[in-house]
C-alpha cells in the first residue's frame, strides 16, 4: 500500500477544516471570517495536485450549504440552477493552482505570478459564477445589462478581498516555510 506523504495529508486537512469553518457566511461580518472556499480551492490545486482532493472539496462544499440550509437557517437563495455553475467557477481555481505549482520559483517573480494567476482566477470564478446567477437563476427574468453591472458591483469587492483575506497569509506561511526548507536543505549538504 502506497504510504501518503504527512505534510501534504495536513494541508489537505487544514484546507478542509478552513472550508468548514468559515462556509456559512459568504462575505464575513464582525462575528465571523468570509467564506474561503475560493482561496481553498486555489491553495489546493497549488499545493495538492490531488484531483481527489478536488472532489472532495466539491463534495464537502455542497454537504455544507446543505446543512446550513436546512439545519441552520441559511437562506436557499442562492440555491437554483444556476448553483452546478459552482462546479466550474471552483475549477477555474484549481486549475489555476495547478498552473501555478507547475510553473512556481522560489523568487520574487514567481510570488508576483503567483499574485497575478490568483487574481485573474478569483476574478473569472466571480464571472462564472455570477453571470451564472444571473442568467440562469430565475431571479431576474427582466433584467437587462445595465441592472446586472449595478447588482455585480456590491459584490465584485467582498468577493475578491474574501479571498485575499485567506491568500495573503497563506503566501506569507508559504514563504516563510520554504525559507526554513531551504536553510535546512542548505545546513544538510555542507
Amino acid at each position: 500500500m502506497k504510504q501518503i506523504s504527512r505534510r501534504p495529508l495536513l494541508i489537505g486537512l487544514a484546507l478542509v477544516a478552513l472550508m468548514a469553518a468559515t462556509r456559512m457566511h459568504h462575505f464575513g461580518s464582525p462575528l465571523h471570517l468570509p467564506d474561503a472556499s475560493l482561496a481553498v480551492f486555489l491553495l489546493a490545486g497549488f499545493l495538492i495536485a490531488s484531483p481527489l482532493l478536488f472532489a472532495g472539496l466539491l463534495v464537502e462544499a455542497g454537504a455544507l450549504d446543505y446543512v446550513a440550509i436546512t439545519h441552520l437557517g441559511v437562506s436557499d437563495y442562492c440555491v437554483t440552477p444556476a448553483y452546478w455553475f459552482l462546479i466550474p467557477t471552483y475549477a477555474v481555481l484549481w486549475y489555476a493552482g495547478r498552473f501555478l505549482a507547475r510553473s512556481h520559483q522560489y523568487n520574487l517573480r514567481g510570488l508576483g505570478m503567483f499574485a497575478g494567476i490568483s487574481f485573474l482566477a478569483v476574478n473569472a470564478a466571480f464571472v462564472i459564477s455570477n453571470g451564472a446567477f444571473y442568467l440562469f437563476s430565475g431571479r431576474f427574468p427582466e433584467s437587462n445589462f445595465a441592472e446586472y453591472a449595478g447588482r455585480v458591483t456590491q459584490y465584485y469587492l467582498p468577493y475578491l478581498s474574501g479571498a485575499a483575506v485567506y491568500l495573503v497569509p497563506a503566501v506569507l506561511l508559504y514563504v516563510l516555510l520554504a525559507r526554513r526548507d531551504g536553510a535546512a536543505r542548505m545546513r544538510h549538504a555542507g
